[in-house]
């Protein structure tokens, strides 16, 4: 692995990440042990080896990721993601399921505790994923292996930055970097139900169907605004008015009632360009002659994902510690 300079930009450190080559899963001596690395998988998103007993990821989907797992010889897998994990075909590859979620502003003192625990005690190696495996996931497994002393602390926001966790999740990279090691007495004493799944607020939910949708819709508008060669099941009228109907509960809900009217406004007009984007949709009849979609779907795409963005920034990346 490249080294990680002391005084390297964080656009510097994650270049040097991205141009080294990742390794088969498992591939680390006892010199480099403590330090985390990209690996060689097939259906796993983004994996990172944090220790030889803690590998990082994106949502494992369909029985050939939950093979791979199998034979990466994974035996517990934690969910960090607000998504009910998929506790039967874990069951059916002999894995572990639990559940241990966190959001974008950071991960709580008490769920540090829960992670650090849960690394060290449970049967490994252990699997950790968020959706993307981008940012959640090795948010967590960075401040489970710091607090468990399994990696120094030095090491802790290389993870994120291998893993190519945006600077813009100040939450995430602020667990990181202050997270420091736990005493051992701590974690005996500490009693945990590792529980295979966890109820989680309305909003999050939400928040996780919002996501998927979104993810569909991006996956459609690279396939031309067509229902993508591998999922053809994606109707893309549909998924639009799916995204639409998200944002309608939402506003309808008192959680969001109570908001600033800013981020009802942005709320708002989400909705009414999820409408836009799937009247246009439903609109396009393409034929010989006009095949490609109108630019107006990219248009309306492009403003409502810029329009996500910012509310992520403003109202769910804030920092843990500046709420």
């Amino acid at each position: 692995m490249a080294a990680l300079s002391i005084g390297c930009s964080p656009e510097t450190v994650l270049q040097q990440a991205e141009d080294t080559p990742p390794r088969p899963a498992g591939d680390i001596t006892t010199a480099d042990a403590g330090h985390p690395h990209k690996i060689a998988t097939k259906h796993l998103p983004n994996p990172v080896q944090v220790h030889p007993k803690v590998i990082s990821g994106g949502l494992p989907e369909g029985d050939r990721a939950f093979q791979e797992l199998q034979d990466l010889g994974v035996k517990t897998v934690i969910s960090v993601d607000g998504a009910r994990p998929d506790v039967a075909i874990a069951k059916k590859y002999g894995l572990r399921y639990v559940h241990l979620p966190h959001g974008y502003d950071g991960v709580p003192e008490n769920r540090i505790k829960e992670l650090a625990k849960a690394v060290r005690d449970l049967d490994g190696p252990v699997y950790i994923h968020c959706h993307h495996g981008k940012h959640r996931s090795p948010a967590a497994a960075s401040v489970a292996c710091v607090a468990a002393g399994l990696i120094p602390q030095v090491d802790g926001l290389s993870v994120l930055k291998i893993a190519g966790t945006s600077p813009n999740y100040r939450g995430l990279y602020e667990s990181a970097r202050t997270t420091t090691p736990f005493e051992d007495a701590l974690l005996d004493e500490l009693d945990v139900e590792f529980r295979e799944s966890m109820e989680v607020p309305p909003m999050a939910e939400a928040m996780v169907a919002l996501e998927h949708t979104h993810d569909h819709l991006k996956a459609i508008a690279a396939a031309g605004w067509r229902s993508p060669g591998d999922h053809p099941d994606l109707d893309p009228a549909h998924e639009a008015l799916l995204f639409r109907e998200h944002f309608t509960e939402l506003l309808r809900t008192d959680y969001v009632q109570q908001k600033s009217e800013e981020f009802q406004q942005l709320m708002r007009g989400s909705e009414e360009a999820a409408q836009k984007l799937e009247d246009t949709l439903r609109q396009w009849q393409p034929t010989e002659s006009r095949p490609a979609p109108p630019p107006a779907l990219e248009q309306i795409f492009t403003s409502i994902t810029a329009d996500c963005k910012t509310c992520h920034q403003k109202f769910r990346d804030v920092p843990l510690s500046e709420k």
